[in-house]
């Protein structure tokens, strides 16, 4: 029974870890259009360096 007095503690701060690091990605717009991204990648559309 001891064992879960230390247990039940430590899983809702790591829950609470998961939780700030999910709301921090949102925050740091993490999830901003990935479709877009990966495709983005493939083209040469969008070059970084263009020709002059």
């Amino acid at each position: 029974m001891g064992v879960i007095a230390f247990l039940i503690p430590i899983s809702l701060i790591l829950g609470g870890l998961g939780l700030l690091a999910f709301f921090w990605s949102v925050k740091a717009r993490q999830y901003e259009d990935p479709k877009g991204d990966s495709e983005r990648i493939l083209s040469d559309e969008f070059d970084d360096h263009p020709k002059s």
